[in-house]
């Protein structure tokens, strides 16, 4: 899919609070690891519980292929906490709750709610592909696994 930033670096050093409450920054990846950012519109839906367990599932196997896995929405530090816990999420979900990450990666609303968007980045932090898709749940972390593989 086209995108404004595909092929570019977008914003490397934001400061994003994970389920944890722990700092991270999408900077401590580059030079050592890909990382798939993907973007969801709320927790414990009914789409985004598929999505992010879709991830959740294929962890193992992105991992293999030298990848991170870091989600993102707009919901709290302990929504993601609550959630994470529940579906026994592995990787870091991030609390966008003003939505500087969402902005940032131009990820636009769709059907009046916050997009659904994935983006992947290689180790030197370039959005390598962008997967956008309300819908296809799923086909978010087949499609980032698939791309992952063909950078490893």
């Amino acid at each position: 899919m086209s995108h404004p930033l595909l092929n570019s670096q977008p914003p490397l050093d934001l400061p994003l609070t994970t389920q944890t409450g722990a700092s991270i920054s999408l900077r401590q990846y580059l030079g050592k690891q890909a990382v798939v950012l993907f973007f969801y519109p709320k927790d414990a839906s009914f789409g985004c519980t598929q999505e992010v367990c879709a991830f959740r599932d294929k962890y193992d196997d992105f991992v293999k292929a030298g990848a991170a896995v870091i989600g993102v929405s707009s919901d709290t530090v302990e929504s993601h906490s609550l959630f994470a816990g529940k579906q026994r999420v592995q990787f870091p979900l991030v609390a966008d709750e003003k939505d500087h990450l969402r902005d940032a990666f131009q990820v636009p609303k769709t059907f009046f709610m916050a997009g659904r968007v994935t983006f992947i980045m290689d180790k030197q932090g370039i959005i390598r592909d962008v997967f956008n898709s309300m819908l296809d749940f799923a086909g978010h972390a087949n499609n980032a696994l698939k791309f992952v593989w063909t950078m490893a």
